[in-house]
């Protein structure tokens, strides 16, 4: 089994995935994506995701290294390597895909009835909103882009098995645990 944990940027996917691995040491692992935009505040290379060239990148799509990839904003590309997967099964954990909503449906698409997919809501876009101001490293024109891209995305919730709306954390959380619980 695989699981899918994806939202609009601010919704708290991210956090839903560090309260799983958090909570279930050793039954989850993260399949770290690629990227081609700069590392944000702490980020690490290889450990949120593997930061690489545009021009890398393109390359790794050429060698078919890519289960799914898309190029999430001009210029900007996001992908799932398959060494990922090999990687954490290899270990017997089930790997947790942190993606966007595109790359989260193409994963849905290939797994299908392997995998677990979740849709992170916010409670709002105006929610979201303050959530992505409240980050203090995002400009201004990348909330708007992110914004009007989230509004496109929720009405793909749908292509999830599962709709979480994030508007209480704890409450999410137990959600949460509950659509897991059978997976280990």
């Amino acid at each position: 089994m695989i699981l899918i944990i994806c939202a609009p940027s601010g919704s708290g996917k991210s956090t839903m995935v560090h309260h799983l691995l958090t909570t279930y040491p050793g039954r989850f692992e993260l399949s770290v994506s690629c990227t081609t935009r700069a590392p944000r505040g702490q980020e690490v290379d290889g450990r949120e995701y593997y930061f690489i060239s545009r021009e890398a990148f393109e390359q790794k799509i050429a060698e078919g290294a890519f289960i799914e990839h898309e190029q999430v904003y001009e210029g900007l590309y996001y992908g799932t390597l398959y060494s990922e997967i090999d990687r954490i099964q290899a270990k017997g954990a089930i790997p947790i895909f942190d993606v966007d909503v595109k790359g989260g449906i193409n994963l849905e698409h290939i797994f299908r009835d392997k995998a677990l997919s979740i849709f992170v809501c916010p409670p709002s876009l105006e929610e979201l909103s303050r959530r992505l101001h409240g980050r203090g490293d995002t400009s201004e024109e990348m909330i708007e882009k992110r914004l009007a891209k989230a509004s496109i995305e929720m009405a793909d919730a749908h292509e999830f098995d599962v709709q979480l709306v994030n508007d209480n954390l704890e409450s999410a959380f137990q959600q949460l645990d509950a659509l897991v619980t059978p997976l280990l």
